[in-house]
């Protein structure tokens, strides 16, 4: 693998490339605009609908709700659905297209279960009278409807650079390495009924596929300057801890000049886990924790798991005695239950119990990659990566080894 410095002139056809992560809990899009002796600037779709303009996030939920089988929202407006029994809401639809080897091999504990064992993997089930490909396509409309508003809105003259370019975007779409051919078919078949492209053929010209580890790699090396840690020989490993699988892969640093090239070192690792399992074992955790008390209806329960997922799941970093969920209002008690004023706390080592299983398969996926060589440095990213308690895991499985890991934050 070659790279080439982000400061490159280019010089190729003008034409616009858009990139898509699709991930299980969350999506995100980027961007250029590619002009011939111009040095191509990489932008990140930041406004959407449902989601205040102030806010610049680029990430929305990967959500679609619908009423009786007819689409009525996606992403941010689709969380106003969320616990309305009238709609359906589609969630962690990413599951349902893993291939069985992941399903199977690598299987997490069942969906809403607590006893982590099952024959064959639970996910959530998809909207009565609605396909997964329905789903897929629903929200790819969406998302690229999404990118088209921003890029014509925030680029000088952009409604008539579309106009002159729309027909021949590149489309390049984000894969966990598990996946194969099938998920690709799919993929293109989602995005021709989308709109995206206009046929068969048009999608097998328009649209490429990367590895969610190599997209990783290419971050990694646009956000540090590798010059300050790599030198010819170096060997170090990408993780990508998203939010339902975990792509691993190890590089070799065999050249810095004239150009950085990198190589694989053996086959990449994928495995089922991530942030979502955390989510449901918290699920469980409180299902269970107040199986007797008034609070431990369906919809209260999901409160405190997106409470949950929200704060204590991202700055848990193993060390807090105490880990605060605010689900409800001061009204809201059941002091023999822990819940006083709308509040219940998890002690450090139940919030532990909802990462263990995930960061077990996790640090058992990595080393199948770093067992018996030198690895310099393991560098971690995706949502879950930025989690402090896996990067303290991570640290005790592989630190002694003198392996480095590091965090690689991603755009908010």
């Amino acid at each position: 693998m070659a790279t080439q410095s982000d400061s490159q002139v280019y010089q190729g056809e003008e034409k616009i490339i858009v990139a898509i992560d699709l991930g299980t809990t969350h999506t995100a899009v980027s961007f250029a605009h590619a002009y011939p002796g111009s040095v191509v600037d990489v932008r990140m779709v930041t406004r959407w609908k449902g989601q205040p303009e102030a806010a610049g996030d680029s990430k929305i939920p990967t959500i679609v709700a619908y009423e009786q089988g007819k689409l009525v929202a996606c992403g941010a407006e689709a969380r106003e659905y969320l616990g309305d029994e009238t709609y359906e809401v589609s969630k962690w639809f990413k599951l349902h297209l893993h291939p069985d080897s992941m399903n199977f091999s690598d299987e997490p504990p069942a969906y809403d279960s607590d006893t982590g064992a099952s024959p064959a993997m639970e996910i959530p089930p998809l909207p009565s009278n609605v396909t997964l490909a329905e789903v897929y396509t629903d929200f790819m409309r969406y998302v690229f409807g999404g990118f088209r508003t921003f890029f014509q809105k925030t680029t000088p003259n952009g409604l008539a650079i579309w106009d002159r370019l729309s027909s021949n975007i590149v489309v390049v779409l984000t894969i966990p390495n598990g996946w194969d051919t099938r998920q690709q078919e799919f993929l293109k078949e989602a995005a021709q009924e989308a709109g995206i492209v206009q046929s068969e053929e048009d999608a097998d010209l328009r649209i490429e596929f990367v590895t969610e580890g190599e997209a990783s790699v290419h971050y990694i090396l646009g956000k540090i300057n590798h010059k300050t840690w790599l030198k010819k020989g170096t060997m170090f490993a990408v993780t990508d801890a998203g939010g339902s699988t975990v792509d691993s892969t190890l590089y070799v640093c065999k050249a810095l000049e004239p150009k950085l090239e990198l190589e694989e070192v053996c086959t990449s690792e994928c495995v089922q886990a991530g942030g979502v399992f955390v989510d449901r074992a918290a699920r469980s955790l409180f299902t269970a924790k107040l199986s007797n008390s008034k609070f431990g209806d369906e919809e209260t329960i999901s409160d405190m798991v997106e409470k949950f997922e929200q704060r204590a799941k991202r700055i848990f970093d193993g060390s807090q005695e105490s880990n605060v969920i605010e689900f409800g209002s001061r009204r809201d008690n059941d002091r023999e239950y822990g819940i006083i004023q709308g509040k219940i706390a998890l002690t450090a080592s139940e919030v532990c119990t909802t990462f263990d299983d995930v960061i077990k398969r996790s640090t058992d996926s990595c080393l199948k990659l770093l067992r018996g060589r030198k690895v310099k440095h393991l560098l971690l990213v995706g949502g879950f990566g930025e989690s402090p308690y896996l990067r303290w895991r991570f640290e005790e499985e592989f630190g002694s080894n003198g392996t480095d890991v590091v965090t690689v934050e991603e755009p908010s």
